[in-house]
């Protein structure tokens, strides 16, 4: 149960020489991180057209019906970056460690859509030409499956925010029907979407070895 005890740890706090070091770091790897999803999203999506690149059969995918929910997966993704943004950077203790466990997240995902190239499933549904879906596509291409971004993330913010027990439900909430969207848009195969958890859990224990000082913070909480 949570207390309602204040937390004398503010955002001055991070501007320590220490501390703010670590913020620069957090936010200069979130840039690298960001670079190596764009560059990855890119070279899957050139590796996409090839002979080689063949869509494969799915046993989800095979017998559920496609369904639009772009508002879920697009206008629904970018509220939950800027809600879980503002969620973060409103509790101080939190900035360091989800800035550098963020950027491990897309960095390691970045890695995997480089390795391995299967063919969009028939039938994906695809963005549309609006300013939000242009701002999607940027980012990701949608030929980069493995593993799912929209049910890693918010699991992955889930475990961050442990702690905090309506928080964490509302994330693994959203990361559940993130998982349901984007396996009914048939823009990930089944694949993709069961192992995301798996992979957001051991970057996550991975981040907490790397960044056991900012994580320290989070559990000195009141």
């Amino acid at each position: 149960m949570e207390t309602s005890k204040e937390d004398s740890f503010l955002f001055l706090d991070l501007l320590t020489r220490e501390r703010a070091l670590s913020f620069i770091a957090g936010l200069v790897l979130l840039g690298i991180s960001f670079a190596l999803d764009h560059l990855a999203s890119v070279y899957a999506f050139v590796y996409s057209s090839f002979d080689t690149t063949r869509h494969v059969g799915d046993l989800v995918l095979d017998n559920v019906p496609v369904v639009n929910l772009n508002f879920i997966i697009i206008q629904g993704a970018l509220l939950t970056i800027i809600l879980a943004t503002l969620l973060v950077f409103s509790k101080p203790r939190y900035v360091l460690f989800s800035l550098k466990a963020v950027a491990l997240f897309i960095a390691i995902r970045a890695f995997f859509i480089s390795l391995t190239h299967i063919g969009i499933y028939p039938g994906q549904i695809v963005p549309g030409a609006g300013i939000l879906d242009s701002i999607y596509l940027y980012y990701n291409f949608q030929t980069g499956f493995f593993f799912s971004g929209h049910t890693g993330m918010t699991f992955l913010m889930g475990l961050i925010f442990w702690e905090k027990p309506l928080v964490r439900k509302l994330f693994f909430l959203a990361s559940f029907i993130f998982a349901v969207a984007v396996l009914l848009a048939h823009i990930h195969y089944s694949i993709d979407v069961f192992a995301a958890p798996f992979m957001a859990y051991g970057i996550f224990k991975i981040a907490r070895y790397l960044f056991p000082r900012d994580y320290a913070l989070i559990e000195s909480s009141p």
